[in-house]
């Protein structure tokens, strides 16, 4: 006779966890399922907590290290909350000739924040990407959604710590 496992419960009672359940059954309740299960989560809960690694790691049979390597190895996936606005360097190369880098130092040296990281007031968020493919506007960032080019950092310095 086969050994029935409890489903494991949901870490809070929080219904957005219904939405994560959803896409997991969806797809199986698999290990093959778990980077789509992990985008379920982030985009329900903003980031990727312990409870969140865990709770999808026991859904789908994926051991704890395995969901932690796969979590961390993805950029996309963020295991910290984000700030109230993001703030998005261009970092390809057309940007990082015209001036990204003198920018992400800038942000550091006003906001004190790196790229991955957010302000200690939880308002701005700064990561990189690759190209946002503004190229003839280097450089370029995105200011929650917002492509801004031929950026100055005294500017962008000056509207973040307005927001």
């Amino acid at each position: 006779m086969p050994v029935l496992h409890a489903k494991p419960q949901a870490p809070t009672d929080d219904k957005r966890w219904k939405i994560v359940e959803t896409r997991m059954r969806r797809m199986g309740d698999r290990p093959a399922a778990l980077i789509e299960a992990l985008h379920a989560a982030q985009e329900a809960f903003g980031y990727l907590d312990t409870d969140a690694l865990n709770y999808v790691g026991d859904t789908l049979g994926v051991p704890h290290s395995r969901v932690y390597g796969v979590a961390t190895f993805y950029s996309f996936f963020t295991l910290k909350p984000q700030g109230e606005h993001t703030c998005v360097v261009c970092t390809g190369t057309a940007c990082y000739i015209n001036g990204a880098k003198d920018i992400l130092s800038g942000l550091e040296k006003a906001l004190h924040v790196k790229p991955r990281q957010t302000t200690a007031d939880n308002k701005i968020s700064v990561l990189t990407a690759r190209c946002v493919g503004s190229c003839s506007l280097a450089p370029a960032v995105i200011i929650d959604g917002e492509v801004k080019g031929k950026v100055n950092v005294d500017d962008l310095v000056a509207q973040l710590e307005a927001m």
